[in-house]
């Protein structure tokens, strides 16, 4: 079990990444003139030029904790950090949620939501699955490992 784990959670270090440039939503003014790619990082790109603290915010709970997450708990499975950590990585998990960034999003799409459609992208279910497949690895590994 604990191998099957360490290597759903090393993936993440590889799909993370991935999922921060693959295409979250299409939107555009009008169908007829085509669909722009959202992003995780063309999305925080946009927040850095409009609001700097909210950017601030956004890159940290959507980029840095669930990295930061992965590599704590890639440590705890190989012994090189105290399992004694995990409850800790499971409130950085719950930060780690990416809902501060969907807020965000959906707060600079409704500002031109006259005319705006979206669709959603195969980004959006890749993060979406690795937000969750962390969330699930860290239980797992906590209910695996005494503290």
């Amino acid at each position: 079990m604990l191998t099957t784990l360490r290597i759903l959670n090393l993936s993440l270090l590889v799909l993370f990444p991935i999922a921060w440039f693959a295409p979250l939503l299409r939107a555009a003014l009008l169908p007829v003139f085509g669909m722009d790619e959202i992003s995780v990082m063309s999305g925080l790109q946009s927040l850095w030029g409009s609001d700097v603290f909210l950017a601030l915010i956004v890159t940290t709970f959507a980029i840095f904790a669930p990295y930061l997450k992965t590599i704590l708990l890639a440590l705890v499975h190989f012994d090189l950090l105290k399992a004694k950590v995990l409850p800790v990585l499971g409130y950085l998990g719950k930060l780690a949620m990416a809902d501060i960034f969907l807020i965000a999003l959906y707060v600079v799409v409704v500002k031109g939501a006259g005319r705006v459609t979206v669709e959603g992208g195969w980004g959006l279910y890749l993060f979406t699955g690795c937000v969750l497949a962390s969330l699930m690895i860290s239980t797992l590994s906590a209910k695996t490992r005494p503290s």
